[in-house]
């Protein structure tokens, strides 16, 4: 496609939604939003601790943004990761892709959070509830 837009960040901010900026060319937007789980192996969270190593992570993402827009012919891509602490029920990730037809979008968006976790520096901790009264003496 000749019209081209990316954005990629890296922060510690809440992720806004990005204006739609609709043009025409492309018949598809798909919007994902990464949402920290109360639950992480079957234990309830209070959040996730997410560490990056910026300087790559940055730089892989833009690989995986412009391999993305080749492999699937993509007018836009908008990838947003959140660093330090998320809690839960906040987003982590905010990922949009637009494309001609909708099958390429849902694909893209597939493909592109899979090869995030796989390839991109970003480490997350979950941060467990304590139970409350741990250690207490019962009188």
């Amino acid at each position: 496609m000749e019209h081209w837009h990316s954005e990629i960040l890296i922060t510690t901010d809440a992720l806004p939604t990005p204006a739609k900026n609709w043009d025409g060319k492309a018949g598809a937007t798909l919007d994902f939003w990464g949402v920290v789980r109360r639950l992480e192996d079957r234990r309830e969270i209070r959040g996730i601790e997410y560490e990056a190593h910026q300087t790559m992570a940055q730089h892989q993402m833009e690989v995986l943004v412009e391999s993305a827009r080749e492999k699937f012919s993509l007018s836009e891509v908008v990838l947003r990761h959140r660093i330090g602490f998320v809690a839960t029920g906040e987003a982590s990730l905010f990922l949009r892709v637009s494309s001609a037809h909708r099958e390429a979008a849902y694909e893209a968006s597939a493909w592109i959070v899979a090869e995030l976790k796989k390839k991109v520096p970003i480490w997350k901790r979950p941060l467990f509830v304590e139970v409350e009264n741990q250690g207490a003496v019962q009188e």
